[in-house]
């Protein structure tokens, strides 16, 4: 874990950074993003001492790295920027083996690791290793950077805006490499980027900062849907949250507190509630919340006798969602089956909530007209 307890960095009497603490997970990508100025990359620097803290302490693994050596500290980990960074008058291969080779490592193990991460990022060793960087796209250079970053096998890599430079589609390759990257390998990664989609894509948290303080440090779904303040909110964008749907849960959207009754109540009672609830169906559940099946319309209309209860009317439920339920899967549910209302249970099966295709249509016509409202359309 790297852990960065009340710090704070001045230039010339400049406060960069005013007593930031933050935890950094083990394994995890952690995102800093902000306006320019913020103290992102100040931030960066400091964790692997390319730049001195003027107060506070930074711990990795509960060391203070000002007790480590500076220089194996930085062998230990890796470090990208933009265009890789690599030595131009260094073939590929010696690019990458640089510190492997500082470290007198077995020539044969260096040599067979440099193939293994060739192929990791489906670069062909034989085509490439012998090449210099100027002889390679954008792309390539940025690939070199980062199996570099890990050709020692550091548990940290520190990565500076390593994506700006490129162009849309080869940034958004390189970021489902990254992430698909960081799946086999496990390091703990930190990525300086001023793109606040790439930071929802890749991070698993984001630190937003803001004038040298955290604004707010937590991950993608909860900055989406909670931002802290309403400079979060305008820096995250009105509404992007649509452009994540895989961060939209049932529980965004569904009917709390759905109307139900007990197995025991009888038909003219449920058509009463029916009437008072203007609905025309009724969840029935046991004295603990579980659901025991649905009674509608049609089912009360079949049954003659006013005193039948409604377990003896119900039928199954065909189909339900839980609260941590990605939306889009559920949309696509309703679409295939024509379901037209889904109970929501949570995580003890109990019945917490309601999804009804009109409360689905309902929330996503208001995000459609609040999109149109904030690109200078009209609901008139």
């Amino acid at each position: 874990m790297i852990q960065l307890q009340n710090v704070t960095k001045e230039f010339k009497g400049n406060v960069v950074l005013s007593d930031i603490s933050m935890d950094i997970n083990d394994g995890e990508l952690t995102v800093l993003i902000g306006p320019s100025g913020c103290g992102k990359t100040t931030t960066l620097k400091m964790i692997n001492r390319l730049i001195p803290v003027s107060k506070g302490r930074i711990l990795i693994d509960g060391k203070d790295i000002e007790e480590m050596d500076k220089v194996q500290l930085r062998r230990n980990m890796g470090y990208v920027i933009q265009q890789g960074g690599l030595f131009p008058h260094m073939t590929v291969r010696e690019n990458i083996e640089i510190i492997e080779r500082l470290e007198k490592k077995d020539p044969q193990q260096i040599m067979e690791n440099t193939v293994r991460l060739m192929e990791m990022v489906d670069l062909d060793p034989q085509e490439y290793l012998d090449r210099y960087p100027t002889e390679l796209s954008g792309g390539q250079r940025q690939r070199i950077g980062v199996i570099r970053a890990l050709a020692n096998d550091p548990e940290i890599i520190l990565l500076d805006e390593p994506f700006s430079a490129l162009d849309p589609v080869t940034r958004s390759s390189l970021q489902d490499e990254l992430l698909e990257l960081q799946e086999k390998v496990g390091k703990t990664m930190v990525f300086v980027t001023h793109d606040m989609d790439e930071a929802i894509k890749i991070a698993d948290r984001i630190c937003i900062m803001k004038d040298g303080h955290i604004l707010q440090f937590d991950t993608p779904e909860m900055i989406l849907k909670k931002p802290q303040d309403s400079f979060v909110a305008n820096f995250v964008g009105t509404n992007r949250i649509w452009d994540s749907p895989e961060y939209i849960r049932v529980e965004d959207f569904m009917i709390h507190h759905p109307i139900t009754c007990k197995g025991d109540m009888i038909r003219n009672r449920c058509i009463k509630r029916m009437r008072d609830h203007h609905i025309d169906t009724l969840l029935v559940v046991d004295e603990e919340e579980h659901l025991l099946g649905i009674v509608g319309r049609k089912d009360l209309f079949k049954a003659n006798n006013p005193l039948v209860p409604a377990e003896k009317m119900m039928h199954p439920v065909s189909y339900v969602s839980h609260v941590g339920d990605n939306i889009v899967n559920v949309l696509k549910m309703v679409e295939e089956s024509e379901v037209n209302n889904i109970p929501v249970l949570d995580g003890e099966e109990k019945l917490v909530g309601l999804l009804t295709n009109s409360n689905l249509v309902s929330t996503l016509s208001k995000q459609f007209l609040t999109n149109d409202t904030a690109e200078g359309g009209s609901s008139k």
